[in-house]
């Protein structure tokens, strides 16, 4: 495993994150065992961050998170939560008001059973509350010890200007796959400027280039990916075509995992220090682990190009769009 300073909050941290939205209930149901053991060999095998978020379950993530690390020693490991989502009308809304931020963070730090949160995240922007309100109830939070590091994510270049006019972002997490590069044009020459942290979500477009997925592929009960058009129709037939390819270019001229191919090309990005990955089946965990120590050659990142050229690009899910309970 490889390790990265995290931008200007200097954690150091492994370059391939453990991530535990798959284990809130978005994604159908947990089997508790196999993600206790998945979280655990993750850690044995040099992964130090782990990245979850109130949302995920309304704290059935952190506490599921918090019962594995109860078998590992806590020493060098990075937590990393998120807040500023709140349930409504058995969905979830956007709220980073300072009252639902400080009730979040002490929620937070119930359920993963600590004194401290080591990196503290806004999980979407707030268009109903002002950046500023968001970064000084943050601000008295870190001021009091209960937060170290302050992040945001799925945030812009414009809304990062406008939160760290009050309190400096230290590092943000935005999707970030083959089929979604969006933040290449902005987001990342910004971070890079500014010696942001990035962590980037979904590296396996939710499943879709790991090579695994078919198009007769029926999702769980409660999978958000059952409702979502990235998953469905002609976007998702032609993007499995081209993870058909990569997944051959992958084993035969590189001798790697469609996978890993995937983790390797996102780490690849220079302004990139952390990819997350999730995952519910503890045997996956030593492929993802594999990738922090592949370089991509330029030809190889070319050849890649080249494939993901037929690809169609896609979005990806918002709060508005998560399964109601």
């Amino acid at each position: 495993m490889r390790y990265v300073r995290l931008g200007k909050s200097e954690l150091e941290v492994s370059r391939v994150a453990f991530g535990t939205w798959e284990l809130g209930g978005e994604w159908g149901a947990t089997d508790e065992v196999k993600a206790i053991a998945a979280i655990r060999r993750a850690a044995d095998e040099g992964i130090t961050l782990f990245d979850t978020a109130q949302a995920y379950g309304f704290g059935a993530s952190e506490r599921l998170l918090a019962r594995a690390l109860d078998g590992v020693g806590r020493e060098g490991l990075v937590i990393a939560t998120k807040g500023g989502l709140r349930p409504q009308d058995g969905g979830v809304a956007r709220d980073a008001s300072a009252a639902w931020i400080q009730q979040g963070v002490e929620e937070s730090l119930r359920a993963l059973r600590r004194d401290v949160i080591d990196l503290y995240q806004v999980h979407w922007p707030d268009p109903a509350t002002p950046f500023e309100e968001t970064a000084r109830a943050l601000e008295r939070l870190r001021d009091a010890g209960k937060i170290r590091h302050v992040g945001v994510s799925n945030f812009d270049v414009a809304q990062m200007e406008a939160f760290s006019a009050t309190l400096p972002v230290e590092t943000l997490q935005p999707p970030y796959h083959l089929f979604r590069r969006d933040i290449e044009q902005e987001v990342l020459p910004y971070c890079a400027a500014h010696d942001i942290g990035v962590l980037v979500y979904g590296p396996l477009a939710h499943g879709l280039l790991g090579a695994r997925l078919r198009a007769d592929t029926v999702f769980s009960v409660g999978d958000w990916r059952a409702r979502s058009p990235v998953f469905r129709g002609e976007t998702f037939s032609k993007n499995l075509a081209v993870v058909a390819q990569l997944e051959k270019f992958a084993r035969a001229e590189l001798g790697i995992t469609p996978v890993q191919l995937a983790i390797s090309w996102a780490l690849a990005n220079p302004a990139v220090h952390v990819a997350i990955v999730g995952t519910r089946d503890p045997a996956h965990v030593d492929e993802a682990v594999a990738a922090a120590d592949i370089d991509l050659e330029p030809a190889v990142l070319e050849r890649i190009d080249e494939l993901v050229r037929a690809a169609v690009r896609v979005g990806g899910p918002s709060p508005e769009d998560m399964p109601r309970r």
